[in-house]
C-alpha cells in the first residue's frame, strides 16, 4: 500500500507489483524492462490513479497485468488509437503505450504513424525482438533479411523497418533506442521520454531467448558491447571502443569511423538531439556488408522537439467553440430541422 507524507501519495516499486502470475518464458527480456519501468515509475511525483498501461496483442501486451495502475489490454494494433482516445479526454493522465515490432509496425502501422504525427501526449515503448513470439517465431516487419523461420523456411525476403527512420519520417518529435540488458540506461530514457510533453517514442531491443535467442548479442555482451555500442549524448562527441579510441566523424552528411589517435575529439561529431538531419544519419547506422563501411549501433536520445500537442489543441478549440456559440444541444440538434429524406 502507498503512503502519504505531506499530502503527496509516495509508492514504490513493490505497490505496483499485482497478484497475477507473470507469464512470459523465463529468461525473456520483457521482465527486465518490467523491472526497469516499476523502479522508474514512482519516481515521476504522480499518483498510481494518475497512471494508465495500455497494449495491443503480443507477448510485450501482457504488461499491464503487471502494473498495479489502471490499464487496459486492448485488440491487436489498436494500442495507439485506444490511447489516443483517453489522452484526448482526459488529459491530465500519464499514458503509457505498450507494444511490440509485430503489433505496431505491422496491423497497426497506420494507427501508429498518425499518433506520432498528431504529436498526442503518450509515452510509446516499442519492444522490439525481430520476431512474432506469442504466435511462435514468424517473422516479423524488424526481422532481417534472409531470416529463417517457420513462416519463411527458405529466409525472407522482406526488407525489414528501421523503427527509428520511420518515427522520424512520421514527424516524431522524440525519439530514442534503449536495451533491455542495460538496466541503468534503459532507466534513464525511460525518464527522459517521461518528461518529454509530445509523443516520446523509446524502441527497447529485447531478446526472445525462445524464437530470437542472441539477435542483439553482439550490443550486450562484454567482448563486444564497447565496440558495437555507440551512447550518445546531447553536446557530446560520439566516442566508442573499450579504450574509448574511436570516434565518429561527419564530412558534410557522410560519416566515418576515425581513430583517435589520428584525430582530436575535438573534430568529432557532436550529438545534437534538435537535428533532425542528423538524427535521421544516426538511424541509418545499420552494418550493411554490401553498401558502406560498419557502424557501431547508437543508444540514447536521437531527437527531441518542442511541438504543440494533438490534444491541447483539440480541447482549445472546443473552448473556443463553446465560448462562441454556446454549450449547444444534442437533442435540439438531432430533432431539428435539418433533415433529408430519401425516397426510394
Amino acid at each position: 500500500m502507498s503512503t502519504v507524507v505531506n499530502d503527496i501519495p509516495v509508492f514504490t516499486a513493490k505497490d505496483l507489483v499485482t497478484d497475477q502470475e507473470v507469464r512470459w518464458c523465463p529468461g525473456c527480456g520483457d521482465y527486465s524492462i518490467l523491472k526497469q519501468v516499476q523502479t522508474v515509475v514512482p519516481e515521476l511525483g504522480l499518483k498510481r490513479e494518475e497512471i494508465v498501461f495500455i497494449s495491443g496483442i503480443g507477448c510485450s501486451s501482457r504488461f499491464p497485468y503487471y502494473m498495479e495502475t489502471y490499464g487496459m489490454h486492448s485488440i491487436h494494433g489498436r494500442a495507439t488509437a485506444i490511447a489516443s482516445g483517453l489522452k484526448i479526454s482526459r488529459p491530465e493522465l500519464s499514458v503509457w503505450i505498450i507494444t511490440g515490432d509485430g503489433d505496431s509496425l505491422s496491423i497497426g502501422g497506420n494507427h501508429f504513424i498518425h499518433l506520432l504525427r498528431r504529436n498526442i501526449d503518450v509515452n510509446i515503448l516499442l519492444f522490439n525482438n525481430e520476431i512474432y513470439g506469442l504466435t511462435k517465431g514468424q517473422y516479423s516487419p524488424t526481422s532481417e533479411l534472409g531470416k529463417v523461420t517457420k513462416s519463411t523456411p527458405m529466409g525472407s525476403v522482406d526488407h525489414p523497418f528501421n523503427p527509428l527512420a520511420l518515427v522520424l519520417g512520421a514527424d516524431g518529435t522524440f525519439v530514442a533506442r534503449s536495451m533491455d540488458r542495460d538496466p541503468i540506461h534503459l532507466r534513464t530514457i525511460l525518464k527522459r521520454a517521461n518528461a518529454h510533453k509530445g509523443s516520446s517514442l523509446v524502441e527497447i531491443y529485447q531478446n526472445c531467448n525462445v524464437f530470437n535467442d542472441g539477435a542483439f548479442e553482439v550490443f550486450t555482451e562484454k567482448s563486444s558491447k564497447a565496440d558495437e555500442t555507440l551512447f550518445i549524448e546531447h553536446g557530446q562527441p560520439l566516442v566508442f571502443g573499450a579504450q574509448k579510441d574511436k570516434g565518429i566523424v561527419i564530412d558534410g552528411f557522410t560519416p566515418r569511423v576515425v581513430s583517435l589517435n589520428d584525430v582530436s575529439a575535438n573534430d568529432l561529431w557532436i550529438h545534437d538531439e534538435t537535428d533532425r538531419v542528423k538524427a535521421g544519419i544516426l538511424t541509418r547506422f545499420f552494418d550493411d556488408p554490401k553498401h558502406g563501411p560498419h557502424f557501431p549501433r547508437p543508444f540514447g536520445v536521437f531527437y527531441a522537439e518542442n511541438r504543440f500537442t494533438y490534444e491541447t489543441a483539440l480541447n482549445q478549440q472546443l473552448e473556443d467553440a463553446i465560448a462562441a456559440k454556446g454549450p449547444g444541444d444534442l437533442d435540439a440538434l438531432l430533432r431539428g430541422t435539418n433533415t433529408w429524406q430519401v425516397k426510394g
